[in-house]
């Protein structure tokens, strides 16, 4: 990893030279990779303005945290309704999920753009390490042009997180923040209800001291992830039955702790 100065430099003389006096159209998401390219387009001196994607597939969580964030940054955010979950394919989730969901949002960017007269150009948080992982959004960004600063830089997560701490930005050490979607196995129709039944649950997981979590859809069974250091707390009484009664309530009739704890695309593994 290069020294904190160096990877500043690089980031705001890319953002610079790249944007000029257009307005930085940032699709913002609240995780690490998005609100470092935000602070750096104020740093760099940019107009800027965050776009968030609002959606069933966005946990209301993670929405007012976006909204926390950009004003932490004194950045104008403006909410996009994408509506990606009336798309067929979307709803598919035939393992190109993701390139329905971005493909959508860079369009309603681009329209939103349009009707307000802005000249802008849209940005995203992609980073290197993520050219690694199975994303068919970065296919929807090459196709609508959207420009990853970060991915430009060279920069990788280790990168990121460290500028992001020398910078002082809240979530810097935040754990990955999937979108609801991800919870489901690749094949499995995605629909309003069922990411809500999801959201149901990691709700209660959050509020309950049981978080970074996932809580995949697995028709009547919901199949918990949660830290292995947490496993202990989540099996005592009375949080266990109180945890069994909210899968419940959310509508599933089965709850399964999985021991292996949280594993990252767990349920994407069909596609490698």
């Amino acid at each position: 990893m290069e020294q904190v100065a160096t990877l500043e430099t690089r980031l705001m003389d890319l953002l610079r030279v790249r944007l000029g006096n257009r307005r930085a159209l940032v699709c913002f998401s609240g995780g690490v990779d998005s609100t470092l390219v935000l602070a750096a387009c104020v740093r760099a001196g940019l107009d800027t303005l965050a776009l968030l994607a609002v959606s069933p597939s966005l946990p209301q969580a993670e929405r007012a945290e976006a909204h926390a964030l950009a004003g932490h940054l004194g950045v104008g955010l403006q909410e996009l309704p994408t509506f990606e979950t009336d798309l067929p394919a979307y709803r598919a989730n035939a393992g190109d999920r993701c390139y329905h969901c971005k493909s959508t949002l860079y369009g309603v960017a681009e329209a939103k753009a349009a009707k307000q007269a802005l000249d802008g150009l849209l940005l995203n948080g992609t980073q290197v390490d993520d050219l690694g992982e199975v994303r068919p959004g970065l296919r929807a960004a090459a196709e609508h042009q959207v420009f990853s600063p970060l991915l430009d830089a060279g920069f990788r997560k280790a990168d990121v997180r460290a500028l992001a701490r020398a910078w002082g930005l809240p979530n810097a050490d935040k754990a990955a923040a999937p979108c609801l979607a991800s919870r489901f196995p690749v094949g499995t129709e995605v629909t309003p209800e069922r990411l809500k039944q999801v959201e149901q649950v990691e709700d209660f997981l959050r509020a309950k001291g049981l978080w970074p979590a996932r809580a995949r859809w697995h028709d009547s069974v919901v199949r918990l992830e949660i830290d292995r250091d947490r496993m202990d707390l989540a099996l005592q009484e009375p949080l266990r039955t109180e945890l069994e009664r909210a899968c419940w309530r959310a509508g599933f009739r089965f709850v399964a702790l999985d021991l292996a704890g949280i594993q990252s695309g767990s349920l994407a593994v069909a596609l490698h």
